[in-house]
């Protein structure tokens, strides 16, 4: 028997539990393109979250983060972001040559709406796009273009419930295992300290961002 009991398996149970959209407003405020509005928030967001799967449904949602303004908005339909230095483990790139659907949620700081967009994604060379994504001297290899297909604002509730841009409500940070600590625990690199995976981790954010 597995850990969880009294599993949900249909969308009638479903709604019984949950109930029905709550008005027309949650019914229709999906779009199908990026008007004003979705251009305003994505001009000013410096952060987003981009879930992929791969053809057998494995996910993986992975962070993009540069100054305000770094994807950029092609047209109504089309949106451009960098791909930075990372890894190289390239999951979610991976993931969107087997199935190319993705999802995209733009945060604001201090803002508790995001923005969701859900489209169609491509692994893009086009040097002349990559050029206008540069950072100084910089011009990333890649960028992911992604065919909109549809977008719908996302409420506060789940930032007003966790008070994620509330300083005074964060968790102390005292006793949480280092990055470093956590990194040497999982992947047990030969003969590495954990002075040694410090460094590490130290010179890949002072030189590698970009």
């Amino acid at each position: 028997m597995g850990v969880f009991r009294d599993v949900v398996t249909t969308v009638d149970e479903l709604r019984a539990i949950a109930g029905e959209p709550p008005g027309e407003v949650a019914l229709r405020k999906q779009v199908d393109r990026l008007d004003r509005h979705c251009r305003d928030l994505i001009a000013r967001s410096p952060f987003l979250l981009l879930g992929t799967s791969d053809a057998a449904g494995r996910c993986d949602v992975s962070p993009k983060g540069d100054p305000p303004g770094f994807v950029l908005v092609l047209d109504d339909h089309h949106l451009a972001i960098p791909d930075r230095p990372g890894n190289r483990r390239l999951d979610g790139m991976r993931n969107i040559l087997a199935n190319p659907h993705v999802g995209i949620i733009f945060l604001v700081p201090g803002r508790g709406e995001t923005l969701r967009v859900n489209g169609r994604a491509s692994i893009v060379r086009d040097a002349g796009l990559l050029a206008r994504m540069a950072v100084g001297d910089r011009t990333p290899r890649l960028a992911i273009g992604v065919e909109v297909e549809e977008v719908f604002l996302h409420c506060a509730k789940a930032f007003r419930r966790s008070g994620l841009w509330q300083p005074e409500t964060w968790p102390d940070l005292a006793t949480l295992a280092s990055a470093a600590r956590m990194l040497l625990d999982h992947a047990r690199p030969d003969g590495m300290t954990l002075e040694q995976m410090e460094r590490r981790l130290q010179h890949g954010y002072e030189t590698q961002l970009y």
